[in-house]
């Protein structure tokens, strides 16, 4: 097993690599793909992920290397990492040496229904391909308005672009209800993350709890495997009533650790929800509440150096709360567009010690998932090297 856990994490240095760059490819050999009918399809939720806004343009929206491990498909023209179509197959290729063939995701089946008021359920809720449906209620965030929006997001620029081809607007929780449903029953859907834009917390609140009665109703169930990704409210025991609505864990997104810097990147949240140390208590109360490893911040890694992250992530594990250390895109439409993200090195070796932090705290696969918006992270696929989760292992037994 020393051996495969080797090669797997020589593959991980390559997904790195495909986080930061992309991948270039020609869009014209999805033609050969079924793309939007059998294989899935990307659809803008909260964010424009690509490296370049691709109006008309489809992309899929993950694939899996012969290994087993899953890889966001983020388009940029300019990477080294390319896809291209070969004798039939779909092949990738870094620095023009042949990797190996990959595997498009195939398409949910709930996609092709709609709700009760004619909503596509594929504009309602995301699958991705470790069985979470990720939900963005709302495609904007009011902090623009103010000039206080975060440096890193684009969340209002992705809503301008995509609007109008792609139909986007607030879900309502009767909509929500009915998809988790339909992606539950057929296509094997396991967790729930909704998050949104910056709302007033009065609004927030209400909706939540509006989206959870309808999640139950419709899965008839009284607690779910669901997170409420919210922000830190004036009054901590509002948490109280996410925990009391049936969701099972919930998030804060801290985004920066050190506290000059987070003055900067995130103006809003340090001058209309506290500051930063009020989102920190925040995320310790939450503990209180949900209970250790159920509680999740992220930072937008790569601003700030790696050891201030790595202090925010040692430090808030030491009080049960999981940290996404993802690598930071510069998003098309952010007030950081056009910066560099760090290397690919820099964010492996940021998720490996990400990851020894987890183990020493005592954290669980499980757990990480739980409270995270996708599993295919490159903590959650460290995890699941040294834990021996991968289908690989299973064929090597």
């Amino acid at each position: 097993m020393a051996d495969l856990k080797q090669k797997l994490y020589e593959e991980l240095a390559l997904k790195s690599k495909v986080i930061v760059e992309g991948v270039r490819v020609n869009p014209k050999i999805f033609e050969n793909l079924g793309l939007g009918t059998t294989i899935q399809e990307q659809i803008h939720g909260l964010f424009e992920m690509d490296h370049k806004e691709h109006v008309g343009i489809k992309f899929p929206c993950s694939f899996t290397s012969p290994s087993g491990l899953n890889y966001a498909f983020t388009w940029d023209p300019r990477s080294t990492v390319s896809i291209d179509y070969k004798d039939g197959v779909f092949v990738l290729f870094d620095d023009g040496i042949e990797k190996f063939p990959v595997e498009f995701t195939r398409r949910p089946e709930y996609y092709k229904l709609k709700t009760s008021d004619g909503t596509w359920m594929n504009r309602v809720g995301n699958l991705n391909v470790s069985g979470t449906i990720g939900i963005a209620y709302s495609n904007e965030c009011s902090l623009k308005e103010k000039g206080l929006d975060c440096l890193f997001c684009n969340a209002n620029a992705t809503k301008n672009t995509y609007a109008e081809a792609e139909g986007i607007k607030w879900k309502t929780p009767q909509q929500i209800g009915e998809t988790v449903k339909a992606a539950f029953e057929l296509d094997g859907a396991k967790h729930i993350n909704i998050t949104g834009g910056f709302v007033p917390e009065r609004r927030e609140v209400d909706y939540y709890l509006d989206v959870a009665d309808s999640i139950k109703e419709n899965l008839g169930v009284e607690e779910f495997n669901g997170t409420a990704v919210i922000g830190a409210p004036p009054q901590f025991d509002v948490i109280d009533k996410y925990k009391e609505a049936g969701f099972r864990t919930i998030a804060l997104q801290l985004e920066i650790w050190d506290r000059n810097i987070f003055k900067t990147i995130c103006p809003g949240k340090e001058l209309e929800c506290g500051g930063q140390q009020h989102w920190i208590d925040a995320l310790e109360y939450a503990v209180g509440i949900f209970g250790k490893g159920r509680v999740r911040t992220g930072f937008v890694s790569g601003i700030e150096p790696k050891e201030r992250t790595l202090e925010g992530v040692e430090y808030l594990a030491g009080k049960g709360i999981l940290s996404l250390t993802n690598a930071w895109n510069p998003n098309p439409g952010s007030k950081l567009e056009g910066h560099r993200t760090p290397s690919p090195e820099w964010h492996l070796d940021l998720a490996k010690k990400t990851y020894q932090i987890f183990k020493k705290a005592g954290f669980t696969y499980e757990q990480y998932y739980d409270a995270s918006p996708n599993a295919d992270m490159l903590v959650h696929d460290i995890f699941k090297i040294e834990n021996e989760l991968l289908p690989i292992f299973k064929k090597g037994a």
